[in-house]
């Protein structure tokens, strides 16, 4: 069965009377050559165990089943097991779990399921989750790298310099535990039905050390949250809004001067370096 092809898919669902979500976000990929393309890219062989989230009627599982020892497929929509259960029934390597991937314990997952082998993230993920998902993801530390398709602009917002439009607190905490790249980006025709919008394939490698020594991670954390709330406003004013009540406006622009910027950068100006900077002066304070 040619899981990409528009004519078989149709007949697939309406075989077992499945329906499309809007909620779910659901989005199958009717272009051949993307499954193959984020599988080469991801670097995935017979040493790796993968997990997959979403894989809707199994074409991307089918081609991670290729190449790994092992594929972990997590699906939520339990109307799709039985889809599943026909179009992937070749491939012994394959299991699918019936769950949510936002509850999923990743670190007993991976210890369960892919003892001696590298744990990797392959995956075209509901977009409605992307931010909530990648955030437990990389917060799990187990994996050593996430391949995944997002909506172009948080690729975007992933892979921004400062001083961009698309830079923000997102964009530094990945950063900090990852070294993100766009790898290519998919036309709405790729998919069925066609969301809205392009999208592209971001993979997200583990830092083994982060890119600038932190003092108190809390703290770092804190304050490039609060740095970007309200873009406009300069970072003296972020950093008075949660240490108003420890220093004065005037030393915290004494502090900022002492890391070697003006009173009037803006937080979206810094780049992680400089938050650590800020961060780790703080703290000694």
């Amino acid at each position: 069965m040619d899981l990409c092809n528009i004519g078989e898919i149709k007949a697939l669902l309406s075989r077992h009377g499945f329906h499309f979500s809007k909620s779910m976000g659901q989005n199958f990929l009717i272009d051949p050559s993307i499954p193959e393309k984020i599988t080469e890219m991801s670097h995935i062989d017979d040493g790796c165990g993968v997990l997959e989230i979403g894989p809707g009627i199994g074409c991307l599982t089918a081609s991670l089943a290729m190449r790994a020892k092992k594929v972990i497929a997590v699906e939520l929509d339990r109307a799709l097991l039985p889809v599943l259960a026909e179009t992937l029934k070749d491939f012994s390597n394959v299991s699918i779990l019936s769950d949510n991937a936002l509850k999923v314990d990743f670190p007993k997952l991976v210890s369960d399921n892919f003892n001696g082998l590298k744990p990797l993230v392959c995956a075209n993920i509901p977009y409605n989750i992307t931010s909530p998902l990648l955030s437990r993801l990389i917060d799990s530390k187990c994996f050593d790298a996430v391949t995944v398709m997002v909506q172009r602009e948080v690729a975007r917002r992933l892979c921004a310099s400062p001083s961009t439009p698309d830079y923000g607190a997102f964009t530094i905490y990945v950063n900090f535990f990852t070294e993100p790249e766009t790898l290519f980006d998919v036309p709405p025709d790729s998919f069925i039905p066609q969301p809205k919008v392009w999208s592209s394939v971001v993979r997200l490698k583990r830092r083994a050390t982060p890119p600038a020594e932190i003092q108190n991670e809390s703290l770092f954390f804190k304050i490039v949250k609060s740095s970007f709330a309200q873009r406009r406003k300069t970072l003296v004013n972020g950093l008075f809004a949660i240490f108003g009540d420890r220093f004065s406006k005037n030393e915290i622009a004494d502090i900022v001067v002492s890391c070697g910027y003006s009173e009037n950068i803006r937080g979206e100006a810094l780049d992680i370096g400089g938050f650590a900077k800020i961060s780790n002066f703080i703290n000694g304070k």
